[in-house]
């Protein structure tokens, strides 16, 4: 019998094709120039957040005759945050944005009619005081801004230069926020599901529009003097070197981390299912709960209501520094009212998930650190390693998160980073087989990509966007 025809293979597409154009260094320069404007909007959108957090948290309070913010301020200030969001979310376009129960997900540009309800509900949680950072508002908005740009200059651009151009927007919106423009790049990256050859073809962009809107941050941080809204730490007390107890001590750390991201992030959903029947009762309702976790931490700790309240990056460094203040008791209530306020928050709310996971791990880490055979470095950084990996499902930039934020002592810890990393990711996974959040392969673009399916002629190579 003779043998069938064989189909002739289809030629692949040169991936780098479109680094050899003569229009890719004018896509450079292009990414450069966008990187300025973006990144000053992305500065003065957090400028006015902490504008938002004194004037409702000192100025307000003292207005109406109160010395001090008393205990259960927070409880009618997150009622009115509930309000104020619930209200944005349903009577403006773009269902405010990105909802943080669902993850660290990436699902393109959002249209620049969606754009003001984004920027609005972020500033009522984020301003207000709820437990969410304001990295995912920031990722849309520099992407929208981005690709709503070029479009007024060009409407018909192909598919592929919009994506590079909304993931240089994004770039340049949390540029600095993290602390290094490549920690940026990475959780960008990793969201997104970006490689192979593709990855250096919309990566290069994105990291010049970083640099520049870096170097913008520091400047309008130092000519403003409100500094860069960068997360970093203050004096790290010295690690020790990693011996057996410490291994041990990771594997409790990821372990714990998984059951306690797993129990956030289920209550997360179950909120967000709940409110999204009655949108404003239910966001006034979730806010005015967050609030009574604040206020039950501080009633019992005698502690300040507001480590309990919002995303945590500037108070990393004083936990820290601060630790010796804490007994493992307080830290103990500290975890479990921060907790329960997280997943209200990522249920109810609009906000990112980093910074909040950040601090709950932190936080679970320093307590571990009272046992014996461990450091307080060290269970600081396996704490935050570990929890966020168990949120974001994110493994390589849940490692960075928690070494390159150390200095030189996070090379000290790595390995048991990596450790409990590892151990709570594969558990998360496990206790969690099929996340409702996870969309299918291919349906979601990258960061800042345009919104729907790819027209005819889209590169096959197209990034996707997961959990």
């Amino acid at each position: 019998m003779p043998a069938e025809p064989t189909a002739t293979p289809p030629a692949h597409r040169d991936p780098y094709a479109i680094v050899r154009t003569r229009g890719y260094p004018r896509l450079l320069l292009l990414a450069a120039a966008l990187g300025l404007p973006v990144s000053a909007a992305a500065f003065g959108f957090l400028a006015l957040v902490s504008a938002l957090q004194e004037l409702t948290w000192h100025d307000l309070p003292r207005a109406l005759g109160f010395d001090t913010t008393p205990n259960w301020w927070p409880v009618p200030l997150l009622a009115v945050a509930g309000l104020l969001t619930g209200l944005t979310i349903r009577h403006l376009p773009g269902d405010g944005g990105h909802k943080p129960a669902e993850g660290m997900m990436t699902t393109g540009a959002p249209r620049a009619v969606d754009l003001p309800g984004i920027a609005l509900a972020a500033l009522a949680a984020l301003g207000l005081g709820i437990v969410l950072g304001p990295e995912a508002p920031l990722i849309a908005l520099g992407g929208g801004l981005a690709v709503a740009a070029v479009r007024l200059l060009r409407a018909d651009l192909p598919p592929d230069t919009l994506t590079v151009v909304g993931v240089a927007g994004s770039f340049a919106a949390i540029s600095t926020l993290l602390g290094s423009p490549l920690l940026g790049a990475f959780l960008l990256m990793e969201a997104a599901g970006l490689g192979g050859p593709l990855l250096g073809v919309v990566l290069v962009p994105g990291l010049l529009a970083a640099g520049v809107g870096a170097l913008l941050f520091t400047g309008l941080g130092s000519w403003t003097g409100l500094g860069t809204y960068s997360l970093t730490l203050g004096h790290v007390p010295p690690a020790g070197q990693p011996d057996l107890a410490g291994f041990g001590w990771a594997l409790v750390a990821g372990a714990a981390a998984a059951l306690i991201g797993t129990a956030i992030h289920r209550l997360a959903l179950r909120v967000q299912h709940r409110v999204e029947r009655r949108r404003v009762t239910g966001t006034v309702l979730v806010g005015a709960l967050v609030g009574v976790s604040a206020l039950v931490y501080a009633e019992w700790t005698g502690r300040d209501a507001r480590d309990v309240l919002y995303s945590g990056q500037e108070a990393l460094g004083p936990l820290l520094a601060s630790s010796a203040g804490y007994s493992a008791g307080t830290l103990l209530v500290l975890l479990a009212c921060k907790s329960l306020a997280y997943g209200l928050s990522l249920g109810g709310f609009r906000g990112g998930p980093v910074f909040p996971s950040m601090f709950v791990g932190a936080v679970g880490g320093i307590a571990l650190s009272h046992l014996p055979g461990l450091d307080l470095t060290s269970g600081f950084a396996m704490g935050l390693g570990a929890m966020c990996v168990a949120m974001l499902r994110l493994p390589m930039t849940s490692v960075l998160l928690a070494t390159l934020l150390l200095g030189k002592d996070g090379l000290t810890v790595m390995p048991l980073v990596i450790v409990a990393v590892v151990v709570s990711y594969v558990l998360t996974l496990y206790l969690n087989p099929t996340p409702p959040s996870a969309p299918a392969p291919g349906s979601a673009p990258a960061p800042g990509a345009p919104d729907g399916p790819s027209p005819p002629g889209a590169p096959d190579t197209a990034p996707t966007g997961r959990t």
